[in-house]
């Protein structure tokens, strides 16, 4: 396994490191203390995933990951000194896969670091109903492809687990804690504001409105389901 950490603290650097180190025997940790070099490094490096700080001194974490997610869906994890809601928000809009704040626990960043790296590696179950495929949209769970009015949408792992999921129980109301759980862990299962972000972005992402949502649809204070998208 191979790991990048960006961060310019040497401190956070050595800590995470060490988790890494005491859970998985062999792994290869990468360091880089701002935003340009961690871009390098994932463009040469082929990490398997990315704990990325918000704040680098010379290009902002969101910037940094903005750049990833342009070229690939590798798994990132960000870091940030506070919980707000418009950070976290704002991160996971532009494709994080997960956030954490700081100080944490070694054992919550391992537990988060497991989710990610099992949604991302994870085989996709095949189902006679998939691939889906209607006028406006299709899904090839094999290669994780999908194509919105023949351009093709570019959903990171967990917006795909999340989509693959509500695909395969088309028409049913799924609970915000079906959802959570079954995408992120039990241990996300009160985590709504995370849920609908990501809902958020899928919907762009599949032509959808946010207003009047047609294709992922808010069942208010209880879930979403999934409606087969036809041309209007």
């Amino acid at each position: 396994m191979k790991v990048l950490l960006i961060d310019d603290s040497p401190e956070i650097i050595e800590v995470v490191s060490l988790c890494f180190q005491l859970r998985w025997n062999g792994v290869q940790i990468l360091t880089a203390g701002d935003g340009s070099r961690g871009l390098a490094l994932v463009k040469t490096a082929n990490p398997d995933i990315v704990v990325l700080d918000v704040g680098l001194p010379d290009i902002n974490g969101f910037e940094v990951l903005r750049e990833i997610r342009s070229f690939s869906q590798i798994p990132v994890i960000m870091l940030t000194v506070r919980a707000e809601d418009t950070d976290i928000a704002r991160g996971l809009e532009m494709g994080a896969d997960d956030y954490i704040t700081k100080p944490f626990s070694h054992i919550e960043l391992m537990a988060r670091v497991q989710a990610v790296m099992r949604r991302f590696r994870e085989p996709t179950a095949k189902t006679g109903n998939l691939p889906l495929a209607s006028d406006r949209l299709w899904i090839d769970v094999g290669s994780k492809e999908v194509k919105v009015n023949g351009e093709t949408a570019r959903p990171t792992s967990t917006e795909f687990k999340l989509l693959e999921y509500m695909v395969k129980n088309e028409g049913r109301l799924l609970s915000h804690e079906k959802l959570l759980s079954q995408v992120w862990g039990d241990t996300y299962r009160d985590a709504r504001d995370l849920l609908r972000v990501h809902v958020q972005h899928l919907r762009r992402k599949l032509g959808d409105s946010i207003e009047s949502p047609r294709i992922i649809v808010t069942e208010h204070g209880m879930g979403y389901k999934f409606v087969r998208p036809i041309r209007p």
